[in-house]
């Protein structure tokens, strides 16, 4: 699948809100492959269905011969929800995200072959 054509196809099937500018990332696409990341806040001590779709993002571009990585935070996992919401999540120790991080490392990705 050429570059091109899959951030089109990623927007086609909502995976894209918004793109800062894509012309340019057209044209970077065009000159061969990239390396791209994807960061997880480790809120629990596995990943679950919401992660799935970034994954599955980041399958897409290796697919089609760029150079994925999924990175697990840490540090992310003890600042609380960003979002705003009434009801923010708890705060966690860094021993517990330390735990979380480390079994999600353990377990692996679950899309096989990222």
């Amino acid at each position: 699948m050429a570059s091109s054509n899959l951030i089109k196809q990623l927007q086609e099937r909502g995976l894209v809100a918004q793109v800062t500018d894509e012309d340019a990332l057209a044209e970077r696409l065009a000159h061969g492959p990239i390396a791209l990341y994807c960061g997880f806040d480790p809120t629990a001590d596995s990943l679950h269905l919401g992660h799935l779709v970034p994954l599955l993002c980041l399958k897409r571009f290796q697919q089609a011969g760029h150079k994925p990585v999924a990175l697990v935070g840490g540090a992310t996992g003890l600042i609380g929800d960003p979002s705003f919401k009434a009801a923010e999540r708890k705060l966690n120790t860094e021993e517990t995200v330390q735990e979380w991080v480390a079994k999600i490392r353990k377990t692996g990705c679950p899309v096989p072959g990222l």
